[in-house]
C-alpha cells in the first residue's frame, strides 16, 4: 500500500533534511507518492477537488514539514482550511471521506529535543504542540498516528546528521 507524503516547505531548495527526505522517497515510487504543496501551488490557489481526490486515493497520508513558528508553514494551514471541508471530510452528510485513513506528521525541528520539554526553553513537548493536528484528524475520524520528529539541524547541519535521519524516517513511514 503506497503512502502519500504531502510536503509543505516554503523554500525546498534551501532545505537540507526535507529535501534529502524527498530525494530518498522518490527512489521508491512504488511505495511513496510525494506531493509538494509549494511546488503545486506557488500562487497559493489550491485545487480543492484535486486535493480531495488525491487524499481519497490513499490509506496512509503523512504531512511532512519543517516546524515553523511552533506550527506548520502557512500553506499547510491554508490547505487544511480549504481541503478538509464540511460535507466532505466531516458533517452528518459527509460520508467522512478520510475516516480510517492513517495520518501522521513528519517534522524537522531545528532545536534539540530537550528544548521541547516542560523544563525546556519552549515549555511544551512536540506532542502537546501538535494537539491541533491530532484533534483535526480525530474530528474527521482519521486514524492519527504518533508523529516522527527529527531534531537538532541547527546544532548539527552535517551530512552525517542529515543522512542519519533517512533510515529512521523510512522506517517510520513503512511502519504506519
Amino acid at each position: 500500500m503506497k503512502t502519500l507524503v504531502i510536503v509543505t516547505h516554503p523554500d525546498i531548495e534551501k532545505s537540507v533534511i526535507n529535501k534529502k527526505w524527498i530525494d530518498e522517497l522518490k527512489k521508491s515510487p512504488e511505495k511513496y507518492t510525494v506531493h509538494q504543496l509549494y511546488e503545486a501551488y506557488p500562487d497559493g490557489k489550491i485545487n480543492v477537488a484535486e486535493e480531495q481526490k488525491l487524499m481519497e486515493s490513499y490509506d496512509k497520508i503523512v504531512f511532512q514539514f519543517p516546524f515553523y513558528w511552533f506550527s506548520s508553514p502557512p500553506l499547510l494551514k491554508q490547505w487544511l482550511d480549504e481541503v478538509i471541508l464540511y460535507g466532505w471530510a466531516y458533517g452528518s452528510t459527509s460520508g467522512f471521506k478520510l475516516a480510517g485513513k492513517k495520518m501522521a506528521l513528519a517534522v524537522t525541528a531545528g532545536i534539540d529535543e530537550e528544548a521541547y520539554t516542560a523544563s525546556g526553553v519552549y515549555k511544551y513537548t512536540m506532542n502537546e504542540l501538535f494537539r491541533p493536528y491530532e484533534l483535526t484528524f480525530d474530528y474527521i475520524k482519521a486514524d492519527y498516528k504518533e508523529p516522527f520528529v527529527y531534531y537538532g539541524i541547527e546544532r548539527n547541519p552535517s551530512d552525517e546528521w542529515i543522512n542519519r535521519s533517512v533510515p529512521m524516517y523510512l522506517e517510520f513511514l513503512d511502519n504506519l
